[in-house]
């Protein structure tokens, strides 16, 4: 087919300028000056949003006062694998440190009905091969996630060695010493030569500043605190205590898109307050197909998630192993157009040629919702305008169709959010909806300062802190390593590179940062920072590659990826614009030429 016919095909259907204009008119609709400071602290007379739920009893124990060779801070996916590769690199002699009662991080918090991960369970789950189990399903739920989290914790010895229901407050560097010194909120000091921190980029729950918010006089909580002695029932739904209750919940990003078809399935009538509607493609979940199982030879999960990873950047591979919404959504958006050598096209035309295929990917996306969702008003509600990739897709199978049952509302705020919240009820638009519990949906805190985000300030080197470091932005080499901050290192997504398979990502940095301590032991020495060289230069590397980046946020309806407006404060600004394949390549060319440019190690 001429490239002609090509963009012929693309132009069906399309009314280019009238797209244009209706994107640009419903992001002008949410744009909010106060940026993230719309959202309330989760503090004081709120902070029983953060309170732990799952604990059966406080712990109660003795202060420890020990010296490690490394600190793991995080019990989350990202701490264990810190702690696993720690464990293949030879070092044992560990102590982790958890907030939670328990190892799973996101999916220890995360057990609101119908939770399950949206990257499919066989590449997002780490460490299948080396704990030797296969998920259940395509898209595992959260039990599953959670138990696994705890496997892991099991095959490597990892619980005597880790402290729960215990956050460091403070990290300090001993210049003395040359270690670490942490210090807890039960009175422990802890002492260490390395430290891991991975403490996650969005673990801190957050709460929409609506007025009257404190005056609610029935039941709320946070979906990552769900209260099931209040619901009844569990993850798989069966929610019976809210059978004669009203609910509203708050915010219709993924979280609300997987707890929505439960809730409405169990309460006497449900409230869905929507801001900026979701992209819902189809999931698809299945059971595993143990044929498929007996199939498999050793290093099928690596070879998986690298598959993966070529689709979601854009690129192909002879074989799409996972077949799933993200590999689908990329070829709409990139693949089924893009030519053998992008290099022949001129930038103006492959700039068109991606804002066509981004409305043909967006028309699917709303087409389906008029196909499932009868009532015309709500159909049109829960349609999303902008770009595809300005918020984290989502995938359900049960989210539009719960909108056809007679005990769901939309009320949808235009952006505008709630009036107020009453002692009885929500507002919007001068209605009351009378509620018996107020369910908040809001996601967590992005763009804050890392340190708030971790609830502890780091003091490095002449007692610098870490939150004067990283004001107004972070200053990083790679993503892992800030000046002054010696044996220090970061591992999440930062000024390094995102891959929507979140635990993939981390396995790599995980196992690029203990080679780096490996070789460093096995050279006799004990010490890695970065100079401020190498960090002056990651920084304007990181930005000048991000300007096209900008660029595309800028258009696109606020949210967290572009800081709710204030582009400074997205989660995905100051990230490696080239991608994930570019920053592996990256990391391993910088690895193999030896000289571990731009870091002191001594």
């Amino acid at each position: 087919m001429s490239e002609a016919a090509v963009l012929q095909r693309a132009l069906d259907d399309l009314d280019i300028e009238a797209l244009r204009r209706k994107y640009l008119d419903e992001r002008a609709k949410r744009l909010n000056p106060k940026g993230n400071s719309q959202y309330i602290e989760v503090k004081g007379e709120f902070s029983r949003f953060i309170d732990d739920p799952y604990i059966e009893a406080p712990l109660v124990r003795d202060a420890v006062d020990e010296t490690v060779s490394a600190l793991v801070i995080g019990g989350g996916f990202g701490g264990l694998l810190a702690a696993a590769e720690l464990h293949k690199i030879g070092v044992t002699d560990i102590r982790i440190v958890e907030k939670a009662g328990d190892f799973g991080g996101t999916w220890y918090w995360n057990r609101y009905p119908g939770a399950q991960c949206d990257i499919e369970s066989y590449i997002y789950m780490p460490l299948l091969e080396e704990t030797g189990y296969i998920p259940t399903e395509k898209y595992a739920h959260a039990a599953e996630l959670f138990a696994h989290a705890r496997r892991i914790g099991e095959h490597y010895d990892l619980y005597p060695r880790t402290l729960f229901q215990t956050q460091i407050v403070e990290l300090r560097w001993d210049e003395t010493d040359s270690c670490w010194l942490a210090t807890t909120d039960r009175g422990d000091r802890i002492r260490a030569q390395w430290v891991l921190s991975a403490s996650g980029p969005l673990n801190r729950p957050k709460l929409p500043g609506i007025p009257g918010i404190e005056t609610f006089k029935g039941h709320t909580f946070h979906t990552s605190r769900w209260d099931y002695d209040y619901t009844g029932g569990d993850s798989r739904g069966g929610m019976t205590k809210l059978a004669d209750k009203r609910v509203a919940i708050i915010g219709t990003g993924a979280t609300a898109i997987q707890c929505v078809p439960y809730t409405a399935r169990d309460a006497r009538h449900l409230y869905v307050v929507q801001r900026t509607p979701s992209t819902v493609d189809l999931r698809g979940n299945r059971p595993t197909d143990f044929d498929w199982i007996k199939t498999l030879q050793p290093g099928w999960q690596r070879e998986r998630m690298d598959n993966f990873n070529i689709f979601v950047s854009g690129m192909v591979a002879p074989v799409d192993m996972v077949q799933d919404g993200w590999t689908d959504l990329f070829r709409d958006l990139v693949t089924s157009w893009m030519p053998e050598d992008p290099r022949a096209v001129p930038p103006e035309e492959m700039a068109r040629l991606t804002e066509i295929a981004d409305f043909r990917k967006g028309n699917k996306i709303r087409a389906r919702i008029d196909a499932v969702v009868k009532d015309k008003a709500t159909a049109e509600g829960l349609k999303p305008w902008y770009g595809m990739l300005c918020k984290r897709p989502t995938f359900n199978d049960d989210y539009l169709e719960a909108f056809n049952r007679p005990n769901v509302t939309l009320i949808d705020t235009q952006g505008r959010s709630l009036d107020r919240i009453t002692e009885t009820g929500i507002v919007f638009d001068g209605v009351e909806y009378p509620v018996d519990c107020i369910i908040f949906a809001t996601g967590f805190e992005s763009g804050t300062n890392y340190t708030r985000r971790a609830a502890m300030e780091i003091y490095g080197r002449n007692g610098k802190r870490l939150t004067d470091q990283f004001t107004p932005r972070p200053r990083t080499l790679h993503g892992f390593f800030t000046d002054g901050f010696p044996n220090f290192f970061m591992l999440g997504l930062s000024q390094n590179a995102f891959k929507p398979n979140i635990t993939d990502m981390l396995a790599e940095q995980a196992e690029h940062l203990c080679a780096l301590i490996a070789a460093a032991r096995s050279e006799g020495k004990t010490r890695i920072e970065p100079n401020s060289e190498a960090v002056d230069a990651w920084i304007e590397t990181i930005r000048e590659k991000s300007k096209a980046r900008r660029q595309f946020l800028a258009t696109c309806t606020p949210g967290y990826y572009g800081g709710e407006g204030d582009l400074d404060q997205g989660l995905l600004i100051e990230t490696y614009a080239d991608g994930s394949i570019a920053f592996s390549e990256l990391l391993r060319t910088w690895r193999a030429a030896g000289d571990r440019s731009g870091l002191e190690v001594h």
